[in-house]
């Protein structure tokens, strides 16, 4: 009887030492690691510019101010393709109508406060030649816009992606080195990669750029405009074996 007994203890036993022997194992390790991040940047030229131009219309009229509007936003786009644009370049990116008060209106000087419609249609215009931004503003503005909001140079899909594999093999090899520095300072050598995580591109804003309408009679003159440098900045986090 006590035999009969015994044996299932023992095969309880047995079972649970089996199980728990391999993980314990498992948990213990003389691993030493370094872990690093690096940073990559790419300063280039921008190869891309975006314009964001309008034409403000205003009239007591909301009818009237829709159809100066109109008239002037089509102006502005059918110079804009004579002089090489295409339907992809640009694009209809706003269109407002709301109801201001003007004081002193020049449009009723007579009244002193007056209610008018503000009709406002925005246009981008996207270039692949940058040097042409300044040329392109004043051929909008000769032919009826009155506002440009801002301007933004930028990279083609294609550049980008190029320019943050280079700042990616810049922010390895930086990674690298300084595991190198340390492991050595401690007698150790970096033997393995052990996981690798990469942080997302950073590509900075152009400033801002505000252009109004000259006033009649004003002395026309060309816009001078600057594209000026992008960079493109890519991160890696790396855990090193030793």
């Amino acid at each position: 009887m006590r035999n009969h007994i015994l044996t299932p203890l023992l095969a309880l036993i047995l079972v649970f030492s089996l199980i728990v022997l391999p993980v314990s194992a498992a948990t213990t390790s003389d691993e030493r690691v370094i872990h690093t991040q690096g940073t990559g940047t790419i300063t280039t030229t921008p190869d891309r510019v975006e314009i964001s131009v309008a034409v403000m219309t205003e009239h007591a009229d909301v009818k009237a101010a829709q159809q100066e509007n109109a008239v002037k936003m089509n102006s502005v786009m059918n110079a804009l393709k004579m002089a090489g644009l295409t339907s992809d370049d640009i694009k209809t990116t706003g269109y407002s109508i709301y109801q201001v008060t003007k004081d002193g209106s020049s449009v009723f000087p007579t009244d002193k406060r007056a209610q008018v419609y503000r009709v406002t249609n925005t246009l981008m215009i996207t270039l692949k030649d940058t040097t042409k931004a300044g040329d392109f503003i004043d051929i909008a503005i000769e032919n009826g816009a009155n506002n440009v909001d801002y301007i933004s140079f930028t990279l083609s899909d294609e550049k980008q992606a190029s320019l943050r594999a280079e700042a990616l093999k810049e922010a390895v090899a930086q990674s690298r080195g300084d595991a190198n520095v340390v492991a050595a300072s401690l007698g150790l050598t970096v033997r393995d990669v052990k996981e690798v995580t990469i942080g997302g591109g950073y590509y900075p804003a152009s400033p801002m750029y505000d252009y109004r309408m000259l006033g009649a009679g004003m002395e026309k003159a060309s816009t001078p405009i600057e594209a000026g440098e992008v960079s493109v900045t890519a991160t890696v986090s790396i855990t090193y074996i030793c």
